[in-house]
């Protein structure tokens, strides 16, 4: 069977995690469907011609408050994409226990088509008209960054919503992704890769699964694949080479591909692409063209990591994917019949709706210091690297032996912000996999992760359904 939608992709894994749920149609039904979608056109004045643009925000969940979910610019953007990436976020938070009903804003622009000011003009309308029709607010729909969007679109619209709400004292809370210095958080521009590196990191410490690959325990040495070297793949290579141990193989962007199955150091392919303006000409790599990017899919490694958009990897190529896990960064990369394909082949897929949730996860602790008024880690840094002092001078009195200064160093550092961020968020991915990993062993009948992470997504939103009630 063949898809016409990434929607209808999310709503065959939904229906084939649903029968392991045991919950009744109705609700089943309900935390299925979309509950708002808000469709915009408005005018903007470019070059001094009038513009219409086409915008869109969905709500998909309300069993928790606020909605929480990115904001996309891309000419490709529809109401079937961001229902879907609606959806997904609600499963996604529900996996890893963020408080969030999920949703998802675009605005169909090619965002490299217009300049900085005519940007934020776009923005700031496209924020104006949620604010007038309430779906945006710090206890009400809260975006952050997407595809085409970052830091500064976050800021623009910051600053818009406080001009509208001059009163609020939480105004900050009512997006996340901002830059640091407008009230955003240490560790939120690398969440996502760096969350990315830690589900993969998980699945490879679990030996049985590694046995089923033919594979050694652990991340260290295995090679990996990426597609896409935007804000989520890079970070995803970068840190899986450097703190992983991971040897990067192949890589691609939208000018083509390069592969060599000895390996390169990341950091200096994104420097040679940044100072020549693409990969292809890399020193020692085999070179595919911008017509042969596909091919990134089918090359030889241990891990593939989708990290660009939806419907990479179909009935058409799924086949051909030789990686023995495919790690999905992106969001909706692999179609329902891709899965199934790579499902039949015995290839482990690390399902999105769990595996990028490092961006909402840090959203969320934005979000919380933006309630909160207060720098993660200000009340105690001090008090602990103290406390650890103490502990370091006690020993060498008792011991008689001196502790080198680095070591000393290492021992009393008390936790910054960035600390504590990625802490949270390296425990919120532990905690996650394990309860999708639990339910997979668990029910003979889940065949595959996915379906594990779907059920048990459904599993805990209907637990919210079931214990507020239906009113009236």
């Amino acid at each position: 069977m063949r898809d016409n939608s990434f929607l209808e992709s999310v709503g065959r894994y939904f229906d084939a995690a649903a029968p392991h749920t045991g919950l009744p149609e109705g609700l089943l039904s309900q935390i299925k469907i979309c509950n708002s979608v808000y469709q915009i056109y408005f005018p903007v004045k470019i070059n001094g011609e009038v513009q219409v643009i086409e915008a869109y925000r969905a709500q998909h969940s309300h069993h928790r408050s606020p909605t929480k979910g990115g904001i996309r610019y891309s000419n490709h953007v529809n109401q079937e994409e961001v229902v879907a990436l609606a959806t997904l976020m609600s499963y996604k938070c529900a996996i890893v226990d963020v408080p969030f009903g999920g949703a998802k804003g675009g605005v169909r622009i090619n965002p490299w088509e217009y300049s900085e000011s005519d940007l934020e003009k776009i923005t700031r309308r496209y924020t104006t008209e949620l604010i007038r029709r309430k779906f945006i607010g710090p206890a009400i729909d809260v975006p952050a960054p997407d595809y085409g969007t970052g830091p500064r679109e976050m800021a623009w619209i910051y600053d818009t919503y406080r001009s509208f709400h001059p009163d609020d004292i939480n105004a900050a809370g009512c997006v996340t992704g901002k830059p640091v210095s407008q009230n955003g958080v240490r560790g939120r521009t690398e969440a996502t890769g760096r969350g990315v590196f830690y589900g993969i990191r998980e699945a490879c410490n679990q030996a049985d699964l590694m046995d089923r690959l033919g594979l050694k325990t652990g991340i260290e040495g295995k090679t990996m694949v990426v597609q896409g070297l935007g804000n989520v793949g890079s970070h995803t290579a970068t840190i899986s080479q450097d703190e992983g141990g991971v040897t990067i193989i192949g890589v691609s962007e939208v000018e083509g591909a390069i592969y060599n199955p000895e390996g390169f150091d990341i950091h200096d392919v994104i420097r040679h692409r940044a100072e020549h303006g693409s990969i292809l000409s890399y020193p020692g790599a085999k070179a595919f063209g911008k017509e042969e990017r596909r091919a990134v899919m089918e090359f030889e490694c241990d891990i593939l990591v989708p990290a660009a958009l939806e419907n990479q990897i179909d009935e058409d190529n799924a086949a051909n994917v030789k990686a023995k896990m495919v790690a999905e960064a992106a969001n909706g990369p692999v179609t329902a019949s891709g899965a199934a394909i790579l499902a039949e082949r015995g290839v482990i897929v690390l399902p999105d709706i769990y595996l990028n949730a490092g961006g909402v996860t840090v959203s969320y602790f934005e979000w919380l210091k933006n309630l909160s008024h207060m720098r993660f880690g200000r009340l105690q840094k001090r008090f602990d690297e103290q406390n650890y002092r103490r502990i370091v001078e006690q020993i060498e009195s008792t011991t008689g032996k001196e502790i080198s200064e680095r070591d000393r160093q290492m021992i009393i550092h008390g936790a910054d912000e960035i600390d504590l961020v990625r802490s949270g968020l390296e425990e919120t991915m532990i905690s996650g996999f394990q309860g999708i990993y639990d339910l997979y062993k668990e029910k003979e009948g889940i065949k595959d992760l996915r379906t594990a992470a779907f059920a048990l997504a459904i599993s805990k939103i209907s637990n919210d359904y079931i214990s507020l009630g239906i009113w009236p």
